[in-house]
């Protein structure tokens, strides 16, 4: 049996330090409510998709959706909060 193997250097070489920044660390944290959030709303459409839908299938997305929206308003208000404005003297 012959063993067919690329024998050509990588066309880009990778940094030896691939780990984030901190500003990037900064950015995940500050995104993880809305995916949590997100997750719950997947995982309560998934679970419906087994099975006859309830009302207590229906509570539980409604209930998921109002908490993605309200994990995406928190986060853009923090957004909003941390941009300096230049209007004020």
């Amino acid at each position: 049996m012959l063993f067919i193997v690329a024998r050509q250097k990588p066309v880009t070489v990778l940094p030896p330090d691939l780990e984030p920044t901190d500003a990037e660390l900064d950015a995940i944290e500050a995104e993880m409510p809305v995916v949590r959030a997100e997750v719950e709303l997947l995982d309560a459409l998934i679970a419906q998709l087994d099975r006859t839908p309830l009302e207590f299938d229906a509570r539980r997305i409604r209930r998921a959706r109002n908490r993605v929206l309200a994990a995406r308003r928190d986060a853009s208000n923090r957004a909003a909060a941390t941009q300096v404005s230049g209007d004020a003297a």
